[in-house]
Order: structure tokens, then C-alpha cells, then sequence
């Protein structure tokens, strides 16, 4: 009988997703020899893909991943869309891949694929809305999961999502979210630097108005993906679905001051002192939100957030909190598109007792990430400058080609070569691997998951803050 179905799409009411997470779990129970390297023997499932993240994992083969691919989901053009993308590697000119899509789609897909248990790594990128009940029921019936940011939106969804990282030590199987952002170059190049004291020497404390370390990122809802323009569903706009952008995009600049300022690191909720939060709405017109869409008109469900034909999209965010101590901010802008020759920009400090380091990716980058190193006030700059040089030799061992170059007295550029700007696409092969090695070792390094919550709880809380005003 075909496998492949396409029955009329249906919501996931409350009560099946209760009734497929009680299933005892089938496969993956605590088992550190479970993966070996094998060829072939992980085994992936992806979950209502609704995001081209999703697709993104699959833009390059793995050894130890077999090529058959189960999909499950509700039918639209959604998952179809997500069908071409991975088609469009396999048949792409340059080294393509060779992935085999078994789909699935029906009002009852979260549950066949439970029953069915055809691999054992779920892959879930889509809408937001349900995406922690879909890491829940995973986990719960024994797949290890590798979620995309964020696993969860509100404060209200954070008990479950905590359920979930407990139930997935118990079945002894790994959940992991997408943080692309620690494979860019010069994020990687700031946090080596900052742990040489010689150079950084330790991270200020920072102040409220003057934080210690500061992450910006700027993006645009239209833009080029794989070569074409990037068609986002309708419902990315809806924020009780998509969730806000402090509560999304923040948590890849969140994870970074965690990564950096606190490397292996053990990071508690009771670490953090949330101090304030502020949130705003860009606005859309029905041309625009066309050409992102494709769509004509407004869905009902986007009439609450339409105001004079424009839509008010809440994707804009900024956050000020304390972590162990050290003041941060991490703020979040979408605008519509880029202007010609540019595209999403990241701006950070991490400011040291002997020199401050800072990515720019401003007109003067041509908008490429750059990490400059300025010295702090009271340094001596030709002392600084043979300290430097001394242990950047360290650097040029490590990644081959990078140079430092001195601009001024007191300010440095780090040259990078062409070869290590790989480009956020290929970052979501990178992540693949290393989580592959997580599989292979049967756990994940012991801050990753408390770290991971505390993530959660710094975005949800900071969301809370922002509707509040304060």
C-alpha cells in the first residue's frame, strides 16, 4: 500500500497530544552505546516543517545519517514548500545530495509518526505555536530531538518545556536547539580572545546604562535564501504563532553572551536579574506583506495586529539583564528589506579591563562581520601591541590565515580569509555535526541543557517585562 498520503489538513487538538505523549516509549531508552558512527544509523524524522530551517539541515549529507527521511505533517503548502527545498539540493548541479522524502500528511500526523517510530532523531523547525508540545510528545516517546530556536514563546509554555528536558534525561535521549551563531567566525574569534587574560584581560562588570557586553541584530522579512527569494508563511507574522522577536531572534544573541562571557559555565536561573525589557511593532504594507507571502489580503487571524491597512508586527525587541554579575543587553530589529548590496547585519562588545572587542558589520565592513580589538583607556599601547602579538600566535596556530593587523595606536582589525566566511547556511550543517558527535559521546557537555533553560527563562521573562512597560 502507498505510504504517502495526503489527507485534509486538521489542527492537533489538546487532547491527542496528551494521549501521544502518555505512549510508553518504543526505542531510544537510556543506552550510551546506542550510536556508534555507524553509516547510516541515525535516522531522521522531520516534524510539520513549516520553517526553511528545517530544509537547511538536510543542505548537506552525513555519513552517519541514513538518506530516508520521514515526514510528518499537516497538509499545505507549508510542508510542500519544505518537499522542494530539500528536492532543490538533490537535483542542484554542485555536489548534491541524495535525500529520499517519505511524507506523511493528515489531521493525525503527530501520532502516526509516534506509532510508526521510523527513526530516531526528530527534526522540528516550524511554527511556534506548538513547537514545545511537539519537543514534549518527541522526547517523551523516546526520540531525541534537534529543535530550532526558540523551543519555546511565552512564560506560560516554560513549565513544559522544562518537563521536557526531564523527561529526555530519564529516556535518556537528547534535546538540542539550532544555535547557528556559535559557528560565525568572528563570534568564535571574540570568545577565544576574551579568554586570554593577557590580552582581554576580565570582562567588566558593566553598569545599567553602560552594559559589559551588548549583542544587536538587525534583520529583514524579505530576503534571498538558497539563491531565491524566501516566501515566509502568512502566520510567520502572527506573533501567538511565530512568537515576538524578543522571544526569538534574541535567544541566538542571549545564547552568545552565555557561549562567551561564561565558557563551560554552569549558568542558574537564580543567576539572572532581569531589569527591563521594551518591545515594538514594524509595519507592513499589503504590497509588501504580498511580495513576502505571495498572498493578496490579510488572513483573519493578522486583523487584530492590522491598523489602516498596515501590519503591526511585534518583531522588534531589546533586553537589559544581569548575569552573574555582569550587566548585558541584546536588542532585535526586523525591517522590511535590506537595502541593495547589504543584508542582516550583528553588532557586539565584550568590554575587558585591558581592551574591548567588537564585531561591526556597518557600511564601512561592506556589511561583513569584523572583530576589532580597542584598547581600554589605561593601557600602554605599545605594551598592549607586543602582548598581542605574542599571543595571537596562538590564534594563527589554531585557524590557519587569520592575521591580526594594527590599524592605529590602538586599534587592531583581524583579517579572515574567504574560507572560514562559509555563510549562516552551512552554519545548519555544522550544528548537525556536532550534535551527531553528542549522539555518538550519548550526552551533551553538562552546561548545555541548564544553560539552554536559563536561556528560555531570561526570553519569556523578558517578553512578560515588555507587555508589562517596564
Amino acid at each position: 500500500m502507498e505510504r504517502t498520503r495526503l489527507n485534509s489538513c486538521g489542527l492537533i487538538i489538546g487532547t491527542l497530544i496528551l494521549m501521544s505523549c502518555n505512549r510508553p516509549a518504543k526505542h531510544n531508552q537510556p543506552n550510551p552505546d546506542m550510536f556508534t558512527g555507524a553509516k547510516g544509523e541515525v535516522k531522521l524524522i522531520t516534524l510539520d516543517p513549516g520553517h526553511f530551517h528545517a530544509a537547511l539541515v538536510q543542505k548537506t549529507m552525513y555519513e552517519t545519517v541514513n538518506p530516508v527521511v520521514h515526514v510528518y505533517a499537516p497538509e499545505g503548502k507549508d510542508v510542500m514548500e519544505h518537499i522542494g527545498r530539500v528536492e532543490s539540493y538533490n537535483t542542484r548541479r554542485d555536489n548534491p545530495t541524495a535525500w529520499v522524502e517519505k511524507l506523511y500528511t493528515g489531521p493525525d500526523y503527530l501520532a502516526h509518526m509516534i506509532d510508526e517510530s521510523q527513526g530516531n532523531v526528530v527534526v522540528i523547525s516550524g511554527n511556534n505555536a506548538r513547537k514545545t508540545e511537539y519537543i514534549y510528545a518527541a522526547v517523551k516517546a523516546g526520540f531525541n530531538v534537534l529543535a530550532d530556536k526558540p523551543m519555546v514563546i511565552t512564560k506560560s509554555g516554560f513549565p513544559l518545556l522544562m518537563e521536557a528536558f526531564s523527561i529526555a534525561e530519564k529516556n535518556g535521549v537528547l534535546l538540542y536547539d539550532i544555535m547557528t551563531e556559535r559557528y560565525e567566525i568572528t563570534a568564535i574569534l571574540q570568545r577565544e580572545l576574551s579568554m586570554i587574560p593577557e590580552v582581554f584581560g576580565k570582562l567588566t562588570s558593566g553598569t545599567a546604562d553602560d552594559p559589559a557586553i551588548t549583542k544587536e541584530s538587525v534583520h529583514h522579512f524579505f530576503k534571498y535564501v538558497s539563491g531565491k527569494p524566501l516566501i515566509r508563511p502568512a502566520w510567520f507574522f502572527d506573533v501567538h504563532q511565530q512568537g515576538e522577536g524578543i522571544a526569538d531572534v534574541t535567544t541566538h544573541l542571549v545564547d552568545l553572551i552565555q557561549w562567551e562571557a561564561f565558557p563551560g559555565v554552569i549558568i542558574d536561573t537564580s543567576d539572572v536579574e532581569m531589569i527591563s525589557a521594551r518591545r515594538w511593532a514594524t509595519n507592513l504594507s499589503p504590497g509588501q506583506f504580498n511580495l513576502i507571502t505571495g498572498l493578496d489580503t490579510y488572513p483573519e487571524y493578522l486583523d487584530e495586529f492590522t491598523q489602516d491597512s498596515l501590519l503591526q508586527v511585534f518583531s522588534n525587541g531589546e533586553i537589559f539583564y544581569r548575569i552573574k554579575g555582569v550587566y548585558a543587553k541584546v536588542s532585535v530589529t526586523w525591517n522590511f528589506q535590506a537595502p541593495e548590496g547589504t543584508g542582516d547585519t550583528h553588532y557586539s562588545i565584550m568590554k575587558g579591563t585591558h581592551c574591548d572587542l567588537i564585531i561591526r558589520q556597518g557600511a564601512e565592513e561592506n556589511y561583513q562581520p569584523v572583530l576589532y580589538i580597542e584598547l581600554a583607556g589605561n593601557e600602554n599601547p605599545d605594551s598592549f601591541h607586543k602582548e598581542l602579538s605574542g599571543k595571537f600566535k596562538t590564534i594563527e596556530t589554531r585557524y590557519p590565515g587569520i592575521t591580526l593587523k594594527k590599524l592605529h595606536q590602538s586599534k587592531w582589525i583581524i583579517e579572515i580569509p574567504g574560507e572560514y566566511k562559509v555563510g549562516h547556511e552551512a552554519h545548519f550543517g555544522e550544528v548537525t555535526e556536532r550534535f551527531l558527535k553528542y549522539l555518538q559521546d550519548g550526552r551533551l557537555p553538562e552546561w548545555e541543557v541548564p544553560n539552554m533553560i536559563t536561556k528560555y527563562y531570561i526570553i519569556t521573562r523578558a517578553l512578560d517585562l515588555a507587555k508589562d512597560g517596564k
